[in-house]
């Protein structure tokens, strides 16, 4: 008996041919979704604006409030239209020590024309620490307390004392970094200047 073929062997039978529309939208579709695709790349690796970086001379200086040592919050946005002098330090800093005096006698002199003098204590063990170390050295300036070092995150600060000089407009005038002496007469002179400028 003469065997089956096998189903493998039998030919399929011809299939008509297909026109496909389609494939030629694809086509032309290509080049667009390539373009697509490049320009969306290239918006996720943009790189962002720097915005959070270090205090510009001339920018205005970003915001924070911090609590004093009664606890009350102070927030250097609320100070707009004077002139601030802001001063980062701590208590086991000793360049910050030496320049305290100077800060009392600039304070006294011209807070009463309207200078805010604002100093920032980095002090991890807040007011256990600094209300001890102002009443040791006689100072009365305002002090905000800062253990979680906010500012030197928000102002990219390396050190204390830095200190920072904003107009009435809260733009920033000078970055110090290190002591000063802030009574001298020229440091005096600047800031009267600073008072003596309108409000625009």
């Amino acid at each position: 008996m003469p065997s089956s073929p096998l189903p493998s062997e039998t030919p399929p039978p011809a299939t008509p041919a297909v026109h496909r529309p389609w494939a030629l939208t694809v086509l032309w579709l290509t080049p667009a979704l390539f373009l697509a695709a490049v320009v969306l790349y290239g918006l996720l690796t943009k790189p962002a604006p720097q915005r959070d970086g270090p205090p510009q001379v001339g920018q205005p200086l970003a915001d924070f409030t911090l609590g004093n040592l009664r606890g009350q919050p102070v927030q250097l946005s609320a100070l707009r239209g004077t002139v601030v002098f802001l001063n980062v330090w701590a208590t086991w800093c000793a360049p910050c020590v030496d320049e305290m005096p100077t800060i009392q006698r600039l304070y006294e002199r011209l807070q009463p024309r309207g200078l805010q003098v604002v100093t920032i204590s980095l002090d991890a063990l807040g007011t256990q620490v600094v209300t001890p170390f102002m009443h040791k050295y006689q100072l009365t300036f305002p002090v905000l307390l800062d253990p979680q070092s906010t500012i030197e995150r928000l102002y990219h600060t390396r050190g204390v004392p830095e200190s920072f000089i904003v107009d009435k407009q809260g733009r920033l005038v000078e970055k110090v970094v290190g002591p000063r002496d802030w009574a001298h007469p020229q440091m005096l002179a600047m800031f009267e200047q600073l008072l003596a400028a309108p409000v625009r």
